[in-house]
């Protein structure tokens, strides 16, 4: 039997992918897996919820290949993915014969971005790699990025995130960025986010999130080049009260990023917080 070690978080359960282990024929053993990244930077990491996204993830692409009669296992891992690979080739018997590494298209896939590819094959020593980009496999799927701060409990944010999950989008990352890059903590925006993210998870919507670099503007180009992002929601106080605005930072967003990017007002009677 042939055991094949296939690394993947977003597209583990992409069609190319099984298209992939298909051609291989019958007798055939997989092991998944699927590393979930931390951002480098940043104050707190709700890393639970990331993690509970990459295991449903995992568990449709086990599904679907076990359904296709195809011996499979697989773990979510909290790691780098050339590091999970080193460590699956030194601990999984039998012996990995060849590696899959699937990934989002160039122009999505912060794995290509950090070179996560090249890295695997050095791990990987004499054990074959082969890259599989995942294709069109249906309705795509929107990973959208939130930067708020105090406005991430408001309603008018709220219901933004409820409309686009709505419309088809499928995974929010809200990033709080603090104004103080010298405090170790932040309580009342660690408060804030885990409210906002209890609050949309409790209705079902895939959110995790960080209280993040001071830099609102930093902060996201940060995530951008670590992550896919298909679009961008930008949550202020209204124009008269918002720093944010005052430095020109949608625009600027819109600019750089090249992805859409969309404001959200919120009052300040709209982000009490109880506590």
């Amino acid at each position: 039997m042939t055991h094949v070690l296939v690394v993947a978080n977003e597209t583990v359960d992409a069609a190319t992918l099984r298209e992939a282990l298909a051609s291989r024929g019958s007798d055939l053993g997989v092991t998944v897996v699927s590393p979930v990244s931390q951002p480098q930077r940043g104050y707190v990491v709700y890393s639970d919820t990331r993690r509970a996204s990459a295991r449903r993830r995992l568990e449709r692409a086990l599904d679907h290949l076990r359904e296709a009669g195809v011996p499979s296992d697989g773990y979510v891992v909290e790691a780098d993915p050339a590091a999970a690979v080193r460590d699956a080739l030194a601990q999984l018997e039998p012996p990995v014969d060849e590696i899959l590494v699937s990934t989002h298209p160039k122009e999505k896939s912060g794995w290509l971005r950090r070179h996560v590819v090249d890295r695997i094959r050095a791990a990987a020593g004499s054990v074959p790699v082969e890259h599989l980009v995942a294709g069109d496999g249906g309705p795509e799927e929107k990973n959208v990025l939130v930067i708020a701060n105090e406005t991430v409990v408001g309603e008018p944010l709220l219901a933004k995130i409820r409309e686009r999950a709505a419309s088809g989008a499928s995974s929010f990352l809200i990033i709080s960025p603090q104004s103080d890059p010298t405090a170790g903590d932040h309580p009342e925006a660690d408060r804030r986010l885990k409210r906002a993210l209890s609050q949309l998870r409790g209705e079902g919507i895939d959110a995790h999130g960080q209280v993040a670099h001071p830099d609102p503007f930093s902060a996201a180009m940060e995530v951008v080049h670590d992550e896919r992002v298909d679009e961008i929601v930008v949550s202020t106080f209204e124009p008269l009260s918002s720093g944010w605005l005052r430095k020109d930072l949608v625009e600027r967003l819109r600019k750089e990023t090249g992805v859409p990017v969309e404001h959200v007002t919120v009052a300040k009677t709209e982000t009490e917080v109880p506590a």
